[in-house]
């Protein structure tokens, strides 16, 4: 699960994973020259918003918003952990639940109770605390090429069970979780599905069965996949479930329908939700509440969708027509708690990679 960008703007979500150099977001300084009044945020790289939501809030409230891009998620966190003692920013956005623990163990926030949660559904509150608060969704997805799955009278998988028969053999491509986002996401998805003692004969029957691998996203989904390049030798590809709808909206020529689909099916998809959260020791504390508030109004977070493909997690903000039209959501993503990714998920990452890229 972000920029507007196609080629940017999947690695979202939801997270936030494999995304090339884009231009700043409003406010993001191009030094490290910052106005000690300004309220600074620190962000992953895939982070984007309009400007004018943003000059709403700089308007509203007299200050200037500083955007601090400090790389993916893993690394943005590690940043804003090592600076905890002297805080490089007063809020972090972008942990989402995959490094949420670590976030939360380290004591990097402050609690805030915003009034605006009484509005989110509780399914995306993984903090009793309120250290961090969710502020977007996004299920990572095995997306696949609707014409080739036609013209080869092949029906679609289903299930993860379904991509071991033969008839799929050689058709997905995956990104490596110790360097992607989404495909860690999905390395996630076939724990919770065959749980820890069942996920590696998955993947060994993938591996049997060809399974390629590349180490982000933009390969993956750029070169491999044959419905995006229209040469990848892969139908299926570890991307996100607003792909399909990505794809009509950056066509080139106008689409009436997408040319790509989400498998959907239990367990299938991976859901991963962002947080912000107040850093411990920030100077503006009052300003810093206000802009959590303002990241769950219906005002920004309308504004998500089409700045970072996600999903807002206010119930009562509209969704663009190409989401409702061409993203889908599954009624069953996978999901794990926090702390147990915390636990294991180098465990997890260093057996896939002794099964899959032996």
């Amino acid at each position: 699960m972000k920029r507007i960008f196609l080629l940017t703007m999947l690695a979202a979500l939801l997270l936030a994973a494999c995304a090339p150099p884009a231009a700043p977001v409003p406010g993001e300084p191009a030094d490290n020259d910052i106005d000690n009044d300004a309220l600074v945020v620190m962000t992953h790289d895939s982070f984007a918003v309009s400007e004018n939501v943003v000059a709403a809030f700089e308007a509203e409230n007299d200050v200037d918003v500083v955007f601090i891009s400090s790389g993916d998620t893993g690394a943005a966190l590690n940043k804003a952990i090592l600076s905890k003692d002297a805080p490089l920013a007063d809020l972090f956005f972008g942990v989402d639940n995959t490094f949420l623990s670590r976030a939360l163990d380290a004591g990097i926030f402050e609690p805030y109770d915003s009034p605006m949660l009484g509005v989110i559904p509780d399914e995306f509150k993984l903090d009793p605390e309120n250290r961090a608060l969710p502020v977007d969704y996004g299920d990572v997805c095995i997306n696949y090429d609707k014409a080739y799955f036609i013209e080869n009278d092949l029906p679609v998988p289903q299930t993860l069970e379904d991509l071991t028969q033969p008839g799929y053999a050689e058709l997905l491509v995956v990104e490596n979780p110790a360097t992607s986002s989404p495909g860690l996401a999905f390395l996630l998805a076939t724990v919770a599905h065959f749980g820890p003692d069942g996920y590696l004969d998955f993947w060994a029957m993938m591996e049997d069965d060809g399974v390629s691998v590349t180490d982000g996203w933009e390969t993956a989904y750029y070169t491999n996949f044959s419905a995006s390049s229209g040469r990848g030798p892969q139908a299926m590809v570890v991307s996100y479930a607003t792909s399909p709808a990505a794809e009509v909206i950056f066509a080139d020529t106008p689409l009436d329908d997408a040319p790509t689909g989400s498998i959907l099916g239990p367990d299938t998809c991976f859901r991963q939700i962002e947080f912000v959260g107040i850093l411990k020791g920030t100077q503006h504390r009052a300003l810093a509440e206000k802009f959590v508030d303002f990241m769950l109004s219906t005002q920004f977070q309308e504004d998500m969708p089409l700045q970072m493909f996600v999903y807002p997690v206010n119930p009562e903000a509209q969704l663009p027509e190409a989401f409702l039209k061409y993203a889908q959501v599954p009624t069953q993503p996978a999901s794990l708690a926090p702390e147990d990714i915390a636990a294991h998920r180098d465990e997890w990452i260093q057996a896939w990679t002794e099964t899959v890229l032996k």
